[in-house]
């Protein structure tokens, strides 16, 4: 690995799955970031994580590590219902923050944190790392660039029965501890909330991100032998249309993509497991050439990727190429409408939407 000779120093808090699984490899591996410190009040996982990943400092008391005038900025990878204090916290202190997603569990409160960061003057990203696939990439380009105005955007994510016998070959057995802090009750109880926030974040910031940002929701929700469908009408605000698929667990392969028409062509895409650390497959026919385009897509890191580019804007000030904070609450407002959507059986409109998802 090369590294650059200046680096963005970045501290992990949180040394649960997700860091395990994918940011202190991220952060070693990054070209302009390195694991600077990692957190965590479970003392014998912060012991054993650095024993594994070699950061320079450990700490046991967030307050600490956020006092450390080195360190640059922190990846907050907690809980769901953590993610708004913390990152405040981390911004009052004066460093930038990945925070993962969803950026919070209600509208106001991500409000909150948004204006937040604007006074703190720090960069804000949320981990939606799906805006550093390959074909992703590749494909929000050509439909930017190539494919003139949209008609509609068609996009699924189907998790499977099947994911965790595939995940739990991919992934390393994650370390546990008895000390590590989990929010009052079990947010997984409430499987429709949960599975919501924690699927549907990713199929909405897609949504938006290829689609642009969404003016209204309808949505329907079966619940079955003991899986959970939504379909979900949208509106979008250049006036194209956009259906959603979100079920879970589907009785097959993982099976997510998505699919654009536009006045100059069209895009077909399908995504992988990210655990299998592969771009999307992606075609974008063009009737300029009358041709397909795809791209290859070699480096799949996405979350290596995704430090990558929150630390390029943090060094050197380019735009944000992942989700800012104001995509982490637009996208929690539209889950939050569709969830008010799924109650009331009408049409929501964003605009209007406040309260928890």
């Amino acid at each position: 690995m090369n590294k650059e000779s200046r680096l963005l120093r970045v501290g992990v808090l949180g040394c649960g799955p997700i860091a395990q699984f994918a940011h202190f490899d991220a952060c070693r591996k990054a070209r302009n970031a390195e694991l600077y410190a990692i957190c965590d009040v479970a003392g014998d996982l912060v012991a054993r994580m650095a024993a594994v990943h070699q950061p320079r400092r450990t700490y046991l008391r967030y307050e600490e590590m956020l006092a450390d005038p080195d360190l640059d900025a922190v990846i907050v990878a907690t809980s769901d219902p953590f993610h708004v204090s913390l990152s405040r916290q981390a911004l009052s202190a004066g460093k930038h923050v990945l925070v993962e997603k969803p950026l919070g569990v209600n509208v106001e409160e991500c409000e909150g944190l948004a204006e937040c960061a604007r006074s703190a003057g720090r960069v804000l990203q949320v981990g939606n790392m799906k805006r550093f696939d390959p074909g992703i990439v590749f494909a929000h380009r050509f439909i930017r660039e190539e494919i003139g105005q949209l008609l509609a955007l068609k996009a699924w994510y189907c998790d499977s029965t099947y994911r965790y016998t595939m995940t739990d070959n991919l992934q390393p057995l994650p370390e546990r501890s008895q000390g590590s802090r989990k929010p009052e009750g079990d947010p997984k109880q409430d499987k429709e909330r949960y599975f919501l926030l924690t699927h549907g974040s990713h199929l909405v910031d897609n949504a938006r991100f290829l689609g642009g940002p969404l003016r209204a929701v309808r949505a329907r929700l079966a619940r079955k032998f003991g899986a959970y469908c939504w379909f979900v009408e949208v509106d979008f605000i250049d006036g194209s249309l956009g259906q959603l698929d979100l079920t879970i667990a589907v009785r097959m392969d993982f099976h997510e993509g998505f699919q654009v028409y536009g006045e100059h062509g069209s895009v077909l895409g399908r995504t992988y497991l990210p655990w299998f650390f592969k771009s999307s497959d992606v075609e974008c026919f063009s009737v300029r050439d009358g041709q397909y385009h795809r791209p290859l897509g070699a480096d799949a890191h996405f979350y290596k990727l995704q430090v990558e580019g929150w630390a390029e804007t943090v060094l050197n000030g380019p735009p944000l190429q992942g989700a800012g904070v104001e995509d982490g609450v637009e996208a929690v407002r539209a889950m939050a409408a569709i969830a008010r959507s799924v109650q009331s059986g009408d049409w929501v409109q964003l605009a209007d939407v406040k309260g928890g998802v």
